[in-house]
């Protein structure tokens, strides 16, 4: 106890001084205040993508015990297969099917040829973002029938096992079906400049329309979990499996609707992480888990609430470390943290699971 006491001391001390150092840097001019702005705005943008990521891998790993390394790889097929169905719906008719779908790859086709954006094609990019939710629910449950399923028994590490050999499958299939290359994806969207104590901050509409959605969403799932008879039962069966089965509860039904949910989740997420960036590859997922599993683990692994504050907290920070870090360390600040973190509260932010207690765990 005296040793996570003395940690937490070293911890506020140092909170304190980089704290005094930011309000040295805006007093004396060193720093404007409308780029910590914008740093805090860019990390919500990044945070809500990674915690909109987090709530898909904590349900499953909530529900089934496992974590699923492939769930970066869900992220990366979805993402293509939904920009390539909003290519799609922007240039139908004008331009080869094939080109489209498969975005251009080769040089034949190029965003600034079809215009892509949210202001200029909100439709294509609402179609592509159902599609992708779509692409993402799909993958994960055929996977779960052909593969998982026939392994719940063996263990955790045979399905984390099973889950690193599906990443490697998924991520190489997606480079031969269209690239190993990194290529643009949109051209640029209308922004919004607002002056902050005499500085410019710039809002594009992508990363309005990015934070709506990812809002939107994450209510949707509380809505899912807290008020219907299905979101019940996923809470119950991820509290006590074996209880859950003797009470009634369709065990099968349920595991299906949570690999659906955190599948379509995932899909969401990685159209939201190209959009944001303008770019893809078939890294992205792969990318992006890293900081997920950072966002999970930091805000208690299994807690949805906690998956999606550590998102969050996981993008402000590497955001806003920029104050005094070089831009190629700022990950590498967000996993420190979350070591930080664990070092004085083990089980996480929220470890508790303080999601599940909103609401009695009875069922209807």
């Amino acid at each position: 106890m005296i040793t996570q006491n003395r940690r937490l001391v070293y911890v506020i001390a140092a909170s304190v001084i980089l704290l005094i150092d930011l309000f040295r840097r805006l007093i004396s001019g060193e720093l404007l205040i409308s780029l910590l702005v914008g740093y805090l705005w860019s990390g919500l943008t990044f945070g809500v993508i990674v915690g909109l990521a987090g709530v898909g891998l904590s349900l499953t790993y909530d529900l089934l015990g496992f974590a699923n390394f492939a769930h970066g790889d869900y992220i990366t097929v979805s993402a293509f297969t939904g920009w390539g169905a909003a290519y799609l719906i922007a240039g139908a008719g004008q331009y080869d099917l094939g080109s489209l779908f498969f975005l251009g790859v080769g040089g034949t086709l190029y965003p600034g040829d079809i215009g892509i954006n949210v202001a200029n094609t909100p439709g294509a990019i609402i179609g592509g973002l159902v599609v992708a939710a779509v692409a993402g629910a799909v993958i994960a449950v055929i996977l779960d029938r052909m593969i998982y399923r026939s392994m719940r028994e063996s263990g955790a590490i045979t399905l984390l096992i099973a889950s690193v050999g599906v990443a490697f499958v998924l991520r190489y299939l997606t480079v031969y079906v269209f690239t190993q290359q990194s290529f643009g994806l949109t051209v640029s969207a209308q922004t919004y400049d607002l002056t902050v104590s005499g500085g410019t901050l710039s809002v594009s509409v992508s990363s309005l329309v990015l934070v709506g959605i990812s809002v939107i969403t994450m209510f949707s799932v509380h809505l899912m979990l807290t008020r219907t008879t299905l979101g019940k039962a996923m809470r119950a069966m991820g509290d006590n499996r074996d209880l859950a089965r003797v009470t009634g509860i369709p065990a099968e039904r349920v595991i299906r609707t949570t690999w659906i949910v955190g599948g379509a989740l995932a899909g969401i997420a990685g159209f939201l992480i190209a959009l944001l960036q303008g770019t893809i590859t078939y890294q992205i997922g792969w990318t992006l888990l890293l900081l997920v599993f950072a966002g999970v683990i930091m805000g208690g692994i299994g807690s949805v609430y906690g998956a999606i504050a550590g998102g969050i907290l996981i993008g402000l920070i590497t955001r806003v470390s920029l104050v005094w870090i070089p831009a190629s360390f700022t990950e590498a600040m967000g996993f420190a943290i979350m070591i930080l973190i664990l070092l004085l509260r083990p089980q996480g932010l929220f470890g508790g699971d303080v999601a599940w207690a909103l609401e009695p765990k009875r069922l209807v």
